[in-house]
């Protein structure tokens, strides 16, 4: 093994060129993660202005790895690894950001059921509540729309009254009408 050939390799580019590729490729693909979660959500404008941001980005980052490929190819790896990261990086921005509304859908017995539906409604939700029938008894369906960011909260609070409901959570991806405090901001 020709381990000067080795060692070119991996010290063919400065440690802080190959951390700084990382670093830009990783944004870059969390950008673009985002941009296309909020896409789906409905968040076109924010959409844009992170696509401008994510393809500058590429165009620099990229270049500079293709350039010089042939005389260091570690960047072509790094490069590499700086992508799947922001795909991770990326997913798990979304889920603390928790763009959108959901639809938590509970099955209850009829007297928790209620208690169930008086909470949420003391502490600010729309509820709507259907009667239904289960394998042996009489259950409640209760409906209520809520921001994502939310959605742990709705269910913590179900569960203190019933640890057995059933409990379905749902992204929703348009609604129209009903009562609900919703908001299209971002960041709040």
């Amino acid at each position: 093994m020709d381990w000067e050939a080795v060692a070119q390799f991996f010290t063919a580019v400065p440690w802080w060129q190959l951390v700084l590729i990382f670093v830009l490729k990783n944004i870059e693909v969390s950008f673009g993660t985002l941009r296309m979660i909020l896409v789906n959500k409905g968040y076109r404008i924010q959409s844009v202005f992170l696509s401008l941001i994510e393809i500058f980005m590429w165009v620099f980052i990229a270049s500079s790895v293709i350039n010089d490929l042939s005389a260091a190819p570690i960047k072509g790896i790094v490069y590499g690894f700086g992508f799947a990261s922001g795909i991770y990086v990326g997913s798990i921005m979304e889920s603390k950001l928790a763009f959108g509304m959901v639809l938590i859908e509970t099955i209850a017995s009829q007297s928790t059921g209620a208690v169930i539906t008086e909470r949420l409604r003391e502490i600010g939700y729309g509820v709507t509540t259907i009667l239904g029938q289960g394998r042996a008894e009489k259950r409640l369906v209760i409906k209520v729309f809520a921001p994502r960011r939310n959605a742990d909260n709705v269910t913590k609070e179900i569960l203190a009254v019933d640890p057995a409901a059933m409990i379905v959570c749902e992204d929703i991806k348009q609604m129209t009408g009903g009562y609900v405090a919703r908001s299209r901001s971002l960041f709040k």
